[in-house]
């Protein structure tokens, strides 16, 4: 029997919550387990409905998605977190992201493409397309060398802890900072999928991330080895 994704719901609009739950609800394999209008409600149902997954709107007008994300990602076994926007361009998701979401969507994602998203963070899987990578990436490498006090690793920081990593772990984590799937390095690095997955739990473990797009903005800050 198939594995069912049990996902939770968190936007302060209520018709895209339906219009969400409406497209879901075509999938055999996804159940929307729950919904909630702002961030101080997710912690508690998510302790009620234990999701794998939950699709978050960035802003709401008490707790915001950055915040409720962080508290999420936190826990003992989280659920996976796909932040919900409006731009591509918005300078919360590269917060989001540091927060420890997977990833994000377009509102207006077409709804056979927000189904998969959900079947491939359910999965470990990215769930950005190439282009909305390619903008967080510019976004990052376009910026000014941070300072201790933001949070975010110079170029230096980045490639000393890309050091950490052995010979496979860095073609792996290069792999990722390219949006490719498990499948696909694994057919470009001769692994196997499990091997790729196992590569990308160690270098999670070892450079203290939540998810492959950490790593990917990682690689990027480092720039070119």
């Amino acid at each position: 029997m198939a594995r069912v994704i049990r996902v939770l719901l968190v936007d302060d609009d209520a018709l895209v919550r339906a219009g969400l739950r409406l497209m879901l609800a075509s999938a055999s394999d996804i159940d929307v387990v729950g919904e909630a209008g702002d961030g101080d409600e997710v912690e508690a149902l998510v302790d009620r409905h234990r999701p794998d997954l939950v699709l978050m709107d960035i802003r709401m007008p008490g707790v915001d998605g950055l915040e409720a994300t962080r508290l999420l990602r936190a826990r003992p076994d989280a659920p996976e977190i796909v932040m919900l926007t409006t731009f591509t361009t918005d300078g919360y998701v590269l917060r989001a992201l540091r927060a420890g979401a997977a990833g994000f969507l377009l509102k207006h994602t077409r709804p056979e493409r927000i189904i998969d998203a959900v079947r491939q963070a359910a999965a470990g899987e990215p769930v950005m397309s190439s282009e909305a990578l390619g903008q967080l990436i510019g976004a990052v490498t376009s910026r000014p060398e941070p300072t201790a006090a933001s949070g975010t690793p110079s170029a230096a920081e980045a490639a000393r802890s890309l050091g950490l990593l052995g010979p496979r772990e860095r073609e792996v984590a290069v792999a990722v900072s390219h949006g490719r799937t498990n499948a696909e390095i694994a057919a470009a690095l001769y692994m196997s999928v499990p091997t790729v997955k196992s590569h990308i739990s160690h270098i999670l473990a070892k450079l203290d991330l939540n998810n492959r797009v950490q790593i990917a903005l990682l690689v990027h800050r480092a720039g070119p080895a």
